[in-house]
């Protein structure tokens, strides 16, 4: 008994950890990025989208160097279902969401293509070392497409990214701070859940899914709700798509690139399933809101409670199968 307390105590810790060290080391690369001559734009769409992310890519590495890649590709699938059921959800139930028209023509097209690419990967519920690096492959041109786009369509200044004007050595500081706590949180995190999965007997793909997954997940719920109080509306479901996208080409691919994963069955015909199923509901939502109201378009409550209802519902699912 004693050992499973220290393993929730350490997933628990970890999580924290998790969450104040991803903040300065998002902090400290912007104010190195800013301090090298790159825009704010720039800085927005890649490294701060990136480092949002790298709680769970941190943990997918950790546990892949430890043999439980499935904690990995768990993370990188729960954090999905938990962006969309979970966070979308309570974010829609604060206040409604604009959807904007430009979704529909890059990042729902991309997310769907990159969910598509996920779900060829995991049919045979194998990931090889080389579908994790072609995974991995796609992210450099797709930020590089994604900041052309921005720039040609959006202007520099469109892009509202708050840096403040730390020196080159606060800013040295607190990357290096950061990523030495991203480290060492990831290591407590997989070591707590790889014991928990031991302890109560079940899969680490389901701790993944689960326990991970809710912890990696709660820098986004965070940030949306307080983006959505500040009324920033604007940053809740483009930060919700395109950390979606990452987590699948960064998060889900890694444990593969590092060592080839057999998994259960069920990582396809539950798990990815139910997340294509709230990605195509999201996806149907904002197609219908902008088809009706191309002005206009939001999602609302009821939206809301439809995720957080199919989000409990896969819950109900997962252990009751």
């Amino acid at each position: 008994m004693p050992q499973v307390w220290l393993a929730v105590i350490a997933v628990l810790g970890g999580a924290a950890g998790l969450i104040w060290s991803a903040d300065r080391f998002v902090a400290g690369s912007a104010a190195l990025a800013l301090r090298m001559g790159l825009s704010k734009l720039v800085i927005g769409l890649t490294i701060v989208s990136l480092g949002t992310s790298a709680p769970e890519i941190m943990v997918a590495g950790s546990a892949a160097l430890k043999g439980a890649g499935e904690i990995g590709v768990g993370n990188a699938l729960g954090s999905n279902l938990a962006n969309i059921g979970l966070v979308l959800g309570a974010t829609a139930l604060v206040a409604p969401l604009p959807a904007q028209p430009h979704l529909l023509r890059h990042e729902i097209p991309a997310l769907l293509a990159v969910t598509g690419l996920a779900g060829l990967v995991l049919a045979d519920g194998y990931l090889s070392r080389t579908e994790g690096l072609v995974m991995l492959g796609l992210i450099p041109p797709l930020l590089w497409l994604t900041v052309h786009f921005k720039k040609r369509h959006h202007g520099p200044e469109e892009e509202d990214l708050d840096i403040q004007a730390y020196t080159t050595a606060r800013g040295f500081a607190l990357f290096t701070i950061g990523l030495a706590a991203l480290l060492l949180s990831s290591e407590i995190l997989v070591w707590g859940a790889h014991h928990l999965a031991l302890a109560a007997g079940i899969s680490p793909l389901v701790i993944g899914l689960t326990v991970v997954a809710l912890g990696t997940s709660l820098p986004e719920l965070a940030a949306s709700l307080a983006s959505v109080i500040k009324g920033h509306f604007d940053l809740a479901l483009g930060n919700i798509i395109g950390s979606n996208i990452i987590n699948l080409l960064a998060v889900m691919a890694l444990p593969g690139a590092i060592a080839s994963i057999q998994m259960e069955i069920e990582v396809f015909s539950r798990d990815y399933l139910a997340m294509l199923a709230v990605t195509l509901l999201l996806v149907a939502a904002v197609s219908a809101s902008l088809w009706r109201r191309p002005t206009r378009a939001r999602l609302g409550r009821t939206l809301g409670i439809v995720l957080l209802a199919s989000y409990c519902g896969y819950y109900w699912l997962l252990f009751h199968n």
